[in-house]
Protein backbone atom coordinates (compact mmCIF):
# COMPACT_ATOMS: atom_id res chain seq x y z
CA UNK A 1 0.00 0.00 0.00
CA UNK A 2 3.13 2.64 -0.75
CA UNK A 3 2.06 5.94 -1.76
CA UNK A 4 4.56 5.54 -4.71
CA UNK A 5 2.48 2.22 -6.10
CA UNK A 6 0.03 2.66 -8.31
CA UNK A 7 -0.81 -0.60 -9.79
CA UNK A 8 -0.26 -3.91 -7.95
CA UNK A 9 1.97 -6.42 -9.36
CA UNK A 10 2.01 -10.68 -8.32
CA UNK A 11 -0.45 -11.44 -10.87
CA UNK A 12 1.82 -11.58 -14.06
CA UNK A 13 0.84 -10.44 -17.82
CA UNK A 14 -1.09 -7.34 -16.42
CA UNK A 15 1.72 -5.19 -16.09
CA UNK A 16 2.12 -4.01 -19.61
CA UNK A 17 -1.54 -2.89 -20.27
CA UNK A 18 -1.76 -1.08 -17.49
CA UNK A 19 1.33 0.82 -18.72
CA UNK A 20 -0.24 0.90 -22.29
CA UNK A 21 -3.05 3.00 -20.19
CA UNK A 22 -0.66 5.20 -18.75
CA UNK A 23 1.19 6.04 -22.08
CA UNK A 24 -2.19 6.80 -23.73
CA UNK A 25 -3.28 9.28 -21.16
CA UNK A 26 0.30 10.81 -21.44
CA UNK A 27 0.28 10.76 -25.08
CA UNK A 28 -3.43 11.84 -25.88
CA UNK A 29 -5.01 13.11 -22.90
CA UNK A 30 -2.45 14.50 -20.88
CA UNK A 31 -0.01 16.03 -24.29
CA UNK A 32 3.04 15.98 -21.56
CA UNK A 33 6.45 14.60 -22.27
CA UNK A 34 6.49 11.85 -20.26
CA UNK A 35 7.41 8.50 -20.81
CA UNK A 36 6.35 4.99 -19.21
CA UNK A 37 8.57 2.10 -18.54
CA UNK A 38 7.53 -1.39 -17.93
CA UNK A 39 9.51 -4.54 -16.51
CA UNK A 40 8.98 -7.91 -17.77
CA UNK A 41 10.26 -11.38 -17.38
CA UNK A 42 10.69 -13.56 -19.94
CA UNK A 43 8.29 -16.37 -17.81
CA UNK A 44 5.11 -13.94 -18.29
CA UNK A 45 5.75 -13.86 -21.79
CA UNK A 46 3.72 -16.89 -22.30
CA UNK A 47 0.78 -14.59 -21.00
CA UNK A 48 -1.88 -13.89 -23.94
CA UNK A 49 -2.80 -10.72 -21.89
CA UNK A 50 0.51 -9.15 -22.83
CA UNK A 51 0.69 -9.93 -26.54
CA UNK A 52 -3.36 -7.94 -26.40
CA UNK A 53 -1.03 -5.30 -24.96
CA UNK A 54 1.64 -5.19 -28.00
CA UNK A 55 -1.17 -5.20 -30.10
CA UNK A 56 -2.59 -2.05 -28.68
CA UNK A 57 0.41 0.01 -28.14
CA UNK A 58 1.61 -0.73 -31.86
CA UNK A 59 -2.02 0.13 -33.26
CA UNK A 60 -1.83 3.42 -31.36
CA UNK A 61 1.95 4.11 -31.51
CA UNK A 62 2.58 5.07 -28.47
CA UNK A 63 6.10 5.88 -28.73
CA UNK A 64 5.97 7.37 -25.07
CA UNK A 65 6.22 3.58 -23.93
CA UNK A 66 9.06 1.49 -23.06
CA UNK A 67 9.03 -2.37 -22.01
CA UNK A 68 12.14 -4.09 -21.07
CA UNK A 69 12.33 -7.75 -21.16
CA UNK A 70 14.41 -9.65 -19.00
CA UNK A 71 14.90 -12.45 -20.92
CA UNK A 72 17.20 -14.62 -17.99
CA UNK A 73 16.17 -18.31 -19.70
CA UNK A 74 14.64 -19.18 -16.44
CA UNK A 75 10.62 -19.65 -14.96
CA UNK A 76 9.49 -20.69 -11.88
CA UNK A 77 10.17 -24.34 -12.61
CA UNK A 78 12.03 -24.79 -15.66
CA UNK A 79 13.46 -22.65 -18.30
CA UNK A 80 10.82 -20.34 -20.47
CA UNK A 81 9.94 -21.97 -23.61
CA UNK A 82 12.64 -19.80 -25.63
CA UNK A 83 14.92 -19.36 -23.29
CA UNK A 84 17.97 -17.45 -24.89
CA UNK A 85 16.13 -16.93 -27.89
CA UNK A 86 16.37 -13.37 -28.17
CA UNK A 87 16.28 -13.05 -31.93
CA UNK A 88 12.66 -14.82 -31.69
CA UNK A 89 11.66 -12.37 -29.34
CA UNK A 90 12.57 -9.60 -31.23
CA UNK A 91 10.77 -10.54 -34.52
CA UNK A 92 7.85 -11.13 -32.12
CA UNK A 93 8.21 -7.72 -31.19
CA UNK A 94 8.73 -5.79 -34.30
CA UNK A 95 5.33 -8.12 -36.00
CA UNK A 96 3.68 -6.21 -33.21
CA UNK A 97 4.80 -2.65 -34.42
CA UNK A 98 7.47 -2.20 -32.33
CA UNK A 99 10.82 -1.10 -32.33
CA UNK A 100 12.61 -4.06 -30.71
CA UNK A 101 16.81 -3.58 -29.14
CA UNK A 102 18.62 -6.59 -28.72
CA UNK A 103 21.12 -5.76 -25.14
CA UNK A 104 23.07 -7.40 -22.67
CA UNK A 105 21.12 -7.00 -19.72
CA UNK A 106 24.60 -6.56 -17.45
CA UNK A 107 25.87 -4.06 -19.42
CA UNK A 108 24.99 -0.63 -18.81
CA UNK A 109 26.73 0.92 -21.29
CA UNK A 110 24.34 -0.83 -23.68
CA UNK A 111 21.15 -0.25 -22.17
CA UNK A 112 22.12 3.75 -21.22
CA UNK A 113 22.58 3.30 -25.29
CA UNK A 114 19.06 1.56 -26.21
CA UNK A 115 17.31 3.79 -23.86
CA UNK A 116 18.56 6.72 -25.71
CA UNK A 117 17.05 5.19 -29.04
CA UNK A 118 13.26 4.81 -27.65
CA UNK A 119 11.71 6.98 -29.77
CA UNK A 120 9.56 6.84 -32.77
CA UNK A 121 7.51 3.41 -32.07
CA UNK A 122 7.05 1.96 -29.11
CA UNK A 123 10.16 0.01 -27.55
CA UNK A 124 10.81 -3.39 -26.47
CA UNK A 125 14.67 -3.44 -24.55
CA UNK A 126 15.31 -7.36 -24.84
CA UNK A 127 17.99 -7.79 -22.29
CA UNK A 128 19.75 -10.90 -22.11
CA UNK A 129 20.30 -11.63 -18.78
CA UNK A 130 21.54 -14.12 -16.57
CA UNK A 131 19.57 -15.14 -13.05
CA UNK A 132 22.16 -14.52 -10.19
CA UNK A 133 25.23 -13.31 -12.28
CA UNK A 134 27.87 -13.46 -10.70
CA UNK A 135 26.96 -15.40 -7.58
CA UNK A 136 28.84 -18.81 -7.37
CA UNK A 137 26.50 -21.37 -7.51
CA UNK A 138 23.45 -19.86 -8.17
CA UNK A 139 24.22 -18.06 -11.40
CA UNK A 140 21.86 -19.92 -14.27
CA UNK A 141 20.60 -22.38 -12.31
CA UNK A 142 17.52 -23.56 -11.56
CA UNK A 143 15.46 -24.86 -8.72
CA UNK A 144 16.54 -21.11 -6.78
CA UNK A 145 12.95 -18.99 -7.33
CA UNK A 146 11.76 -17.31 -4.61
CA UNK A 147 14.47 -19.42 -1.93
CA UNK A 148 16.79 -16.96 0.30
CA UNK A 149 20.32 -17.94 -0.09
CA UNK A 150 21.52 -19.79 3.19
CA UNK A 151 23.35 -17.83 5.70
CA UNK A 152 26.85 -18.99 5.09
CA UNK A 153 26.12 -18.62 1.57
CA UNK A 154 24.93 -15.24 1.52
CA UNK A 155 27.88 -13.81 3.49
CA UNK A 156 29.81 -14.77 1.02
CA UNK A 157 27.72 -14.07 -1.88
CA UNK A 158 27.21 -10.15 -0.14
CA UNK A 159 31.45 -10.02 0.00
CA UNK A 160 31.37 -11.17 -3.86
CA UNK A 161 29.41 -8.13 -4.65
CA UNK A 162 30.67 -5.64 -2.72
CA UNK A 163 34.16 -6.23 -4.53
CA UNK A 164 32.65 -6.00 -7.82
CA UNK A 165 31.22 -2.46 -7.13
CA UNK A 166 34.11 0.16 -8.94
CA UNK A 167 32.46 3.45 -8.15
CA UNK A 168 30.83 3.72 -4.81
CA UNK A 169 30.11 7.33 -5.09
CA UNK A 170 26.27 8.85 -4.75
CA UNK A 171 24.35 9.56 -8.30
CA UNK A 172 21.49 12.30 -7.48
CA UNK A 173 19.83 12.21 -11.25
CA UNK A 174 17.97 15.58 -11.82
CA UNK A 175 14.44 15.27 -11.22
CA UNK A 176 11.87 15.17 -13.56
CA UNK A 177 9.73 18.52 -14.67
CA UNK A 178 5.93 17.98 -14.32
CA UNK A 179 4.21 18.90 -17.25
CA UNK A 180 1.15 17.22 -17.30
CA UNK A 181 -1.88 19.86 -16.91
CA UNK A 182 -3.47 20.37 -13.31
CA UNK A 183 -6.84 18.70 -13.41
CA UNK A 184 -9.83 18.12 -11.07
CA UNK A 185 -12.52 14.95 -11.14
CA UNK A 186 -13.83 15.59 -8.31
CA UNK A 187 -18.05 16.03 -8.02
CA UNK A 188 -18.54 15.52 -11.13
CA UNK A 189 -22.33 16.39 -11.74
CA UNK A 190 -24.67 15.92 -14.85
CA UNK A 191 -24.94 19.27 -16.89
CA UNK A 192 -28.48 18.73 -16.70
CA UNK A 193 -31.49 16.73 -15.13
CA UNK A 194 -32.90 13.42 -17.10
CA UNK A 195 -35.83 14.10 -19.51
CA UNK A 196 -37.55 10.82 -19.54
CA UNK A 197 -41.22 10.71 -19.03
CA UNK A 198 -42.77 8.26 -17.20
CA UNK A 199 -44.03 4.98 -18.77
CA UNK A 200 -42.09 5.69 -22.05
CA UNK A 201 -40.23 2.08 -22.90
CA UNK A 202 -36.03 2.50 -22.73
CA UNK A 203 -33.67 0.05 -22.68
CA UNK A 204 -31.18 0.69 -19.65
CA UNK A 205 -28.26 0.18 -21.77
CA UNK A 206 -29.03 2.59 -24.47
CA UNK A 207 -30.28 5.18 -21.83
CA UNK A 208 -26.14 4.24 -20.36
CA UNK A 209 -24.54 5.54 -23.57
CA UNK A 210 -27.20 8.89 -23.23
CA UNK A 211 -25.91 9.37 -19.42
CA UNK A 212 -22.11 8.76 -20.33
CA UNK A 213 -22.21 11.29 -23.24
CA UNK A 214 -23.88 14.04 -21.19
CA UNK A 215 -21.29 13.19 -18.37
CA UNK A 216 -18.54 13.78 -20.79
CA UNK A 217 -19.74 17.86 -20.82
CA UNK A 218 -19.44 18.02 -17.43
CA UNK A 219 -15.46 16.82 -17.40
CA UNK A 220 -13.21 16.31 -20.16
CA UNK A 221 -11.52 13.81 -17.78
CA UNK A 222 -14.33 11.22 -18.26
CA UNK A 223 -12.99 9.33 -21.05
CA UNK A 224 -14.97 5.55 -22.14
CA UNK A 225 -13.60 2.16 -23.55
CA UNK A 226 -14.95 -0.72 -25.51
CA UNK A 227 -13.95 -4.00 -26.88
CA UNK A 228 -16.00 -3.52 -30.51
CA UNK A 229 -19.71 -3.49 -28.84
CA UNK A 230 -19.58 0.55 -28.49
CA UNK A 231 -23.32 -0.01 -30.94
CA UNK A 232 -24.78 -2.63 -28.40
CA UNK A 233 -23.40 -1.26 -25.30
CA UNK A 234 -24.32 2.30 -26.59
CA UNK A 235 -20.99 3.92 -26.09
CA UNK A 236 -21.00 4.95 -29.62
CA UNK A 237 -23.34 7.98 -28.28
CA UNK A 238 -19.85 8.56 -26.43
CA UNK A 239 -17.94 8.37 -29.07
CA UNK A 240 -20.26 10.20 -31.28
CA UNK A 241 -19.99 13.27 -28.98
CA UNK A 242 -16.59 12.59 -27.57
CA UNK A 243 -14.13 11.11 -29.93
CA UNK A 244 -11.12 12.26 -28.85
CA UNK A 245 -11.82 10.55 -25.71
CA UNK A 246 -13.30 7.67 -26.98
CA UNK A 247 -10.64 4.14 -26.79
CA UNK A 248 -11.36 1.67 -28.91
CA UNK A 249 -10.08 -1.51 -27.22
CA UNK A 250 -11.32 -4.26 -29.64
CA UNK A 251 -11.92 -7.97 -28.46
CA UNK A 252 -9.80 -8.06 -25.84
CA UNK A 253 -11.30 -7.43 -22.46
CA UNK A 254 -8.37 -8.29 -20.23
CA UNK A 255 -6.16 -5.76 -22.00
CA UNK A 256 -9.40 -3.42 -22.16
CA UNK A 257 -9.50 -3.58 -18.19
CA UNK A 258 -5.92 -2.96 -17.82
CA UNK A 259 -5.91 0.11 -19.97
CA UNK A 260 -8.74 1.54 -17.92
CA UNK A 261 -6.40 0.58 -14.82
CA UNK A 262 -3.80 2.08 -16.55
CA UNK A 263 -5.77 5.56 -17.38
CA UNK A 264 -7.20 5.73 -13.80
CA UNK A 265 -3.79 5.87 -12.09
CA UNK A 266 -2.89 9.22 -10.44
CA UNK A 267 -6.42 10.16 -10.34
CA UNK A 268 -5.65 11.24 -14.39
CA UNK A 269 -9.27 9.88 -15.79
CA UNK A 270 -12.25 9.18 -14.88
CA UNK A 271 -13.06 6.08 -16.84
CA UNK A 272 -15.88 4.12 -18.07
CA UNK A 273 -15.48 0.72 -19.55
CA UNK A 274 -18.14 -1.30 -21.42
CA UNK A 275 -19.00 -4.87 -22.89
CA UNK A 276 -21.53 -7.53 -23.05
CA UNK A 277 -21.91 -8.28 -19.02
CA UNK A 278 -20.62 -11.93 -19.70
CA UNK A 279 -17.11 -10.77 -21.39
CA UNK A 280 -16.20 -9.40 -18.15
CA UNK A 281 -15.97 -12.99 -16.62
CA UNK A 282 -12.87 -13.53 -18.35
CA UNK A 283 -10.78 -10.49 -16.96
CA UNK A 284 -11.85 -11.38 -13.30
CA UNK A 285 -8.28 -11.20 -12.79
CA UNK A 286 -7.50 -8.17 -13.66
CA UNK A 287 -10.53 -6.58 -11.66
CA UNK A 288 -9.53 -8.45 -9.00
CA UNK A 289 -6.14 -7.09 -9.25
CA UNK A 290 -7.40 -3.39 -9.77
CA UNK A 291 -9.60 -3.62 -6.50
CA UNK A 292 -5.86 -4.80 -4.75
CA UNK A 293 -4.57 -1.75 -6.68
CA UNK A 294 -6.87 0.70 -5.40
CA UNK A 295 -8.30 1.43 -8.65
CA UNK A 296 -11.10 3.65 -9.16
CA UNK A 297 -12.88 2.21 -12.57
CA UNK A 298 -16.68 2.04 -13.64
CA UNK A 299 -17.52 -1.07 -15.64
CA UNK A 300 -20.36 -1.49 -17.60
CA UNK A 301 -21.94 -4.62 -18.57
CA UNK A 302 -24.77 -5.28 -20.66
CA UNK A 303 -26.79 -7.98 -21.94
CA UNK A 304 -27.31 -9.34 -18.44
CA UNK A 305 -29.68 -12.21 -17.55
CA UNK A 306 -32.09 -14.67 -19.47
CA UNK A 307 -33.77 -11.64 -21.01
CA UNK A 308 -31.62 -11.71 -24.52
CA UNK A 309 -32.33 -15.53 -25.15
CA UNK A 310 -32.14 -15.36 -28.96
CA UNK A 311 -28.80 -14.21 -28.68
CA UNK A 312 -28.13 -17.44 -26.86
CA UNK A 313 -26.42 -18.76 -24.15
CA UNK A 314 -22.96 -17.41 -24.59
CA UNK A 315 -24.31 -14.07 -24.89
CA UNK A 316 -26.10 -13.89 -21.46
CA UNK A 317 -24.29 -12.51 -18.45
CA UNK A 318 -25.32 -14.82 -15.50
CA UNK A 319 -22.47 -14.73 -13.15
CA UNK A 320 -21.43 -11.34 -13.20
CA UNK A 321 -22.94 -10.23 -10.09
CA UNK A 322 -21.72 -12.90 -7.91
CA UNK A 323 -18.51 -11.89 -9.36
CA UNK A 324 -18.69 -8.42 -9.04
CA UNK A 325 -19.49 -8.60 -5.36
CA UNK A 326 -16.75 -10.60 -4.75
CA UNK A 327 -14.54 -7.88 -5.21
CA UNK A 328 -13.72 -6.19 -2.10
CA UNK A 329 -14.53 -2.14 -2.36
CA UNK A 330 -17.02 -2.80 -5.25
CA UNK A 331 -20.28 -1.05 -6.18
CA UNK A 332 -22.47 -2.84 -8.00
CA UNK A 333 -25.86 -1.14 -9.86
CA UNK A 334 -28.74 -2.61 -11.53
CA UNK A 335 -30.64 -0.07 -13.00
CA UNK A 336 -34.18 -0.74 -13.62
CA UNK A 337 -35.09 2.01 -15.92
CA UNK A 338 -33.82 5.38 -17.87
CA UNK A 339 -33.48 7.45 -14.93
CA UNK A 340 -31.92 5.25 -12.42
CA UNK A 341 -29.47 4.10 -15.56
CA UNK A 342 -28.52 8.04 -15.72
CA UNK A 343 -27.88 8.74 -12.08
CA UNK A 344 -25.82 5.62 -11.66
CA UNK A 345 -23.81 6.90 -14.12
CA UNK A 346 -23.29 10.21 -12.04
CA UNK A 347 -22.70 8.43 -8.86
CA UNK A 348 -20.43 5.84 -10.18
CA UNK A 349 -17.98 8.31 -11.23
CA UNK A 350 -17.95 9.77 -7.82
CA UNK A 351 -17.85 6.41 -6.00
CA UNK A 352 -14.44 5.40 -5.42
CA UNK A 353 -13.58 1.79 -5.93
CA UNK A 354 -14.92 -0.83 -8.51
CA UNK A 355 -18.10 0.30 -10.06
CA UNK A 356 -20.18 -2.31 -11.34
CA UNK A 357 -23.66 -1.04 -13.68
CA UNK A 358 -25.43 -3.86 -14.79
CA UNK A 359 -27.84 -2.51 -18.20
CA UNK A 360 -30.07 -4.63 -19.78
CA UNK A 361 -31.41 -5.30 -23.61
CA UNK A 362 -34.67 -4.98 -23.69
CA UNK A 363 -36.94 -1.78 -23.04
CA UNK A 364 -39.02 -1.16 -20.53
CA UNK A 365 -41.50 1.56 -18.86
CA UNK A 366 -39.62 4.61 -17.21
CA UNK A 367 -40.93 4.36 -13.65
CA UNK A 368 -39.10 7.05 -11.88
CA UNK A 369 -39.96 10.42 -11.84
CA UNK A 370 -36.46 12.95 -13.31
CA UNK A 371 -36.14 14.00 -10.09
CA UNK A 372 -36.12 10.77 -7.74
CA UNK A 373 -32.98 10.72 -5.55
CA UNK A 374 -30.63 7.68 -5.18
CA UNK A 375 -28.21 6.39 -2.50
CA UNK A 376 -26.11 3.50 -2.57
CA UNK A 377 -27.46 0.90 -0.87
CA UNK A 378 -30.77 2.33 -0.38
CA UNK A 379 -33.89 0.68 -1.46
CA UNK A 380 -37.18 1.82 -3.61
CA UNK A 381 -40.69 0.92 -2.48
CA UNK A 382 -42.29 0.88 -6.13
CA UNK A 383 -45.41 -0.78 -5.17
CA UNK A 384 -47.45 -1.53 -1.40
CA UNK A 385 -50.94 -1.76 0.19
CA UNK A 386 -52.20 -2.52 3.69
CA UNK A 387 -53.17 -6.06 2.72
CA UNK A 388 -49.64 -6.93 1.48
CA UNK A 389 -48.57 -10.80 2.48
CA UNK A 390 -45.19 -10.72 0.79
CA UNK A 391 -42.50 -8.94 0.01
CA UNK A 392 -40.79 -9.38 -3.57
CA UNK A 393 -37.31 -7.79 -4.36
CA UNK A 394 -36.10 -7.30 -7.68
CA UNK A 395 -33.76 -5.53 -9.62
CA UNK A 396 -33.29 -4.33 -13.55
CA UNK A 397 -35.64 -6.78 -15.58
CA UNK A 398 -37.04 -8.81 -12.69
CA UNK A 399 -38.41 -5.71 -11.03
CA UNK A 400 -40.77 -5.61 -14.13
CA UNK A 401 -42.02 -8.55 -14.09
CA UNK A 402 -42.86 -8.62 -10.77
CA UNK A 403 -44.24 -5.80 -10.83
CA UNK A 404 -46.47 -7.72 -13.78
CA UNK A 405 -47.01 -10.45 -11.57
CA UNK A 406 -48.17 -8.32 -9.21
CA UNK A 407 -50.78 -6.80 -11.28
CA UNK A 408 -51.92 -9.99 -12.24
CA UNK A 409 -52.04 -11.59 -8.97
CA UNK A 410 -53.86 -8.83 -7.65
CA UNK A 411 -56.77 -9.52 -9.66
CA UNK A 412 -57.13 -12.76 -7.25
CA UNK A 413 -56.82 -11.35 -4.30
CA UNK A 414 -52.93 -11.86 -3.98
CA UNK A 415 -51.26 -8.76 -2.60
CA UNK A 416 -47.24 -8.13 -2.79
Amino acid sequence: RQAFTDVATGSLGQGLGAACGMAYTGKFFDRASYRVYCLLGDGELSEGSVWEAMAFAGFYKLDNLVAIFDINRLGQSDPAPLQHHVEIYQKRCEAFGWHAIIVDGHSVEELCKAFGQAKHQPTAIIAKTFKGKGISGVEDKESWHGKPLPKNMAEQVIQEIDDRIQNKKKLSPALPEEDAPIINIRNIKMPSPPTYKVGEKWATRKAYGVALAKLGHANDRVIALDGDTKNSTFSELFKKEHPSRYIECYIAEQNMVSIAVGCATRDRTVAFTSTFATFFTRAFDQIRMAAISDSNINLCGSHCGVSIGEDGPSQMGLEDLCMFRAIPNSTVFYPSDAVATEKAVEIAANTKGICFIRTSRPENPVIYNNNEDFHIGQAKVILKSKDDQVTVIGAGVTLHEALAAAEQLRKGGAFF
